[in-house]
């Protein structure tokens, strides 16, 4: 068994899957750079925004993922000094943050139904706020299965850089979509 790690160890490149999670970062970045391109354009020629006042579940859900960020780093650091409990616990954590996160988006969704802001209607300033916010929680739902493939890793005996090449994989995908959010957070308030 030893000379098997020792010889995975030796095989094991994480760089070219690491630069395949970097493109698509990069693609995801361009995409949503397209999105909110796109509004403003659009909202230039009308003249308008959406006009609507974000829900409070929107600013709640970005703590929420921020403090999930915080947690996914502090897992990282854990597995740096070998804390595997800590490690564990703080990507449990993480997990749970995400799950909130996404119930927040879903709350915010029918707060604005509630509203009378439709996905579909007259207005697609407003539909753009549940595409690019339905979009991002795909991106969420994603980064949820990096983040418990590096917890199943976490507990089985795997090599070290493998779990390791686990927890950057996650780390490097999850920062990301929080940036992201934030990014499109404050964008939506910016552009009422």
């Amino acid at each position: 068994m030893d000379i098997a790690m020792e010889k995975f160890q030796d095989t094991f490149d994480p760089k070219p899957r690491k630069f395949i999670v970097w493109l698509f970062v990069v693609s995801s970045t361009i995409m949503f750079g397209g999105f909110t391109s796109y509004y403003l354009v659009f909202a230039a020629s009308k003249g308008k925004g959406h006009g609507l006042v974000l829900p409070d579940a929107f600013i709640y859900s970005s703590i929420v993922i921020i403090a999930s960020s915080i947690t996914l780093f502090l897992a990282s650091k854990a597995l740096k000094k070998l804390n595997f409990g800590l490690q564990h616990n703080l990507l449990w954590v993480t997990v749970i943050l995400a799950i909130v996160f996404g119930v927040m988006q879903f709350n915010a969704w029918g707060s604005m139904v509630r509203t009378g802001a439709t996905l579909v209607g007259n207005n697609a300033a407003i539909s753009f706020i549940y595409v690019v916010s339905g979009i991002h929680l795909l991106h969420i739902i994603a980064g949820v299965g990096l983040i418990i493939n590096a917890l199943a890793g976490s507990y089985k005996n795997i090599p070290p850089a493998k779990s390791q090449y686990r927890m950057e994989i996650a780390s490097i995908f999850w920062h990301f979509i929080d940036i992201l959010w934030i990014y499109l957070y404050v964008f939506l308030l910016l552009n009422r």
